[in-house]
C-alpha cells in the first residue's frame, strides 16, 4: 500500500514536472512583440468649437397698415419677390358709428357757420361799396372810411376760413367712412404697399381678417414680413465653457442641414454680453454674417451648425495624438524614433495646436523618420513598416 501511493505520488510529480516543461517551451516559441511604426505626415490642422443655430435674414421688414380695419384682398404670397412701393393688400374700413355721427355733424355745423359768414360777407360788401362812393366824393373823412374796410375784409376773410373748415370737415368724415381721401397722398391710406424691396418672407393675415394700425397702445397687426435673402446672417449659442475661447472676427465655417457637402464662410460679428439659461446650462448668442453665397439659395429658418476656427495650421508636419508619450518626470513629450530591427531611440519634440487626431510637430523630428506605435492593441495581427 505504502509503495503505491509512493508510485502515484512520483507519477505526479513527473507530470507537473513535465506540465511546466512544456509551458516554458510554449512560451520560448513564441514570436517577440513587433512594434508597428508611422511616419509624419504634412496636415492642415483646425481647433474649433462648434454652435449649433439656425440661418435667418440680416433684416427683417415687418410691414404693418397705418389704418384698421378688415382685409378686402391680398396680392401677393410667400416666397415672390416685391420692389418698393408695390401692392400688398387692400383695406376696407369699418367706421366707427359714434364717430362717424360726429364728423357728419361737424359737417352740417361748418357749412351753417359758412352760410352765415356768407351773408354777413354779402351785407359788409354793400356797405363797403357805398362808403367808398361817398369817401371818393369826399363826404366821409379816410379814418371812417378805413374802419369800413377793415370790417369789410375781416368778413370776406371768415368767408374763406369757414370754406377750409368745410372742407376739412367733409375729409375727416371720408378718411372715418372710407380710409382714405383726396389730397392727402398716402397720409390716410387703405392700400397696404411694400416700404422695401426684397422677398416674401410669410404673409400671417389673409382675405376677411381685421387689421390694427401701430400707435401707443399696440404694435399694430403685421401684413407681411420682407427681407433681402441675399444678405443673411448666422444665428446660434455657445455653452459658457466655449464662449471664453472665441472674439468677434473670428472666421465662420456654416454647414447647413439641408444643403449636403457645402460650406459657408462667415464673419462672428456679435457675441452676446449677457447668457441666459437654458436647460440648466448658461448659453450666450452669437452671430456671424455669410459672406458672398454666390448662386446658392438658403431658405430662411434652416437649422445649421457653425464651426468657430480658433486656431489654424495650414500645412505643417504633423503626427498622430496617439504616438506621443510624456516623460514621467518631467512631463515632457517625447517619441521614440526607429534606428534598426525593432531598435528604437528616444526623440524630445516640441508641439503645436491639436484638433485631438494630429498635433503639429514644431520640431525634434523630420518628414522621413519611423515613429514607434508604443500603444499598439497586443493579440492583433501588426505590420511593421
Amino acid at each position: 500500500m505504502k509503495r503505491t501511493k509512493t508510485v502515484i505520488l512520483l507519477l505526479l510529480i513527473v507530470v507537473v514536472f513535465g506540465s511546466a516543461l512544456y509551458y516554458l517551451w510554449q512560451k520560448n516559441q513564441e514570436d517577440p512583440v513587433k512594434y508597428t511604426t508611422e511616419s509624419p505626415s504634412e496636415q492642415t490642422i483646425v481647433v474649433k468649437t462648434v454652435a449649433t443655430g439656425s440661418i435667418v435674414p440680416k433684416e427683417e421688414i415687418l410691414i404693418k397698415p397705418n389704418i384698421s380695419g378688415v382685409i378686402e384682398k391680398v396680392f401677393i404670397e410667400a416666397g415672390e419677390y416685391v420692389n418698393q412701393g408695390d401692392l400688398i393688400a387692400q383695406i376696407r374700413v369699418i367706421p366707427n358709428v359714434s364717430t362717424l355721427t360726429s364728423a357728419k355733424n361737424n359737417i352740417a355745423s361748418n357749412r351753417n357757420a359758412l352760410q352765415t359768414s356768407e351773408i354777413n360777407y354779402k351785407t359788409q360788401k354793400i356797405i363797403f361799396d357805398r362808403q367808398k362812393e361817398l369817401f371818393d366824393k369826399g363826404v366821409i373823412s379816410a379814418n371812417e372810411f378805413d374802419q369800413v374796410n377793415n370790417t369789410y375784409l375781416q368778413a370776406k376773410q371768415r368767408v374763406e376760413q369757414n370754406k377750409i373748415d368745410v372742407t376739412q370737415s367733409r375729409q375727416n368724415y371720408d378718411i372715418i367712412k372710407t380710409g382714405t381721401t383726396s389730397g392727402l397722398g398716402s397720409a390716410a391710406q387703405t392700400q397696404v404697399r411694400a416700404t422695401v424691396s426684397g422677398m416674401v418672407l410669410d404673409v400671417p393675415v389673409k382675405a376677411g381678417n381685421q387689421v390694427i394700425e401701430a400707435n401707443n397702445f399696440n404694435e399694430g397687426t403685421s401684413i407681411a414680413s420682407l427681407a433681402d435673402v441675399k444678405q443673411m446672417i448666422f444665428e446660434g449659442k455657445v455653452d459658457e465653457s466655449e464662449v471664453g475661447k472665441i472674439k468677434e472676427g473670428l472666421p465662420l465655417e456654416i454647414t447647413v442641414g439641408a444643403i449636403e457637402d457645402q460650406k459657408f464662410d462667415a464673419i462672428l460679428d456679435y457675441i452676446a454680453p449677457k447668457g441666459v439659461a437654458e436647460n440648466g446650462a448658461i448659453q450666450f448668442e452669437i452671430k456671424g454674417s455669410l459672406k458672398k453665397m454666390d448662386s446658392t439659395f438658403i431658405r430662411a429658418g434652416l437649422s445649421a451648425n457653425a464651426s468657430i476656427i480658433l486656431e489654424k495650421a495650414d500645412k505643417v508636419l504633423a503626427i498622430k495624438e496617439a504616438l506621443v508619450q510624456y516623460d514621467k518626470e518631467t512631463k515632457k513629450p517625447y517619441v521614440e524614433i526607429k534606428i534598426g530591427d525593432q531598435d528604437y531611440e528616444r526623440r524630445d519634440v516640441e508641439l503645436g495646436i491639436s484638433d485631438g487626431i494630429f498635433v503639429e510637430v514644431k520640431s525634434g523630428i523630420n518628414k522621413d523618420d519611423k515613429i514607434k506605435v508604443w500603444n499598439q492593441i497586443q493579440g492583433m495581427p501588426q505590420y511593421a513598416q
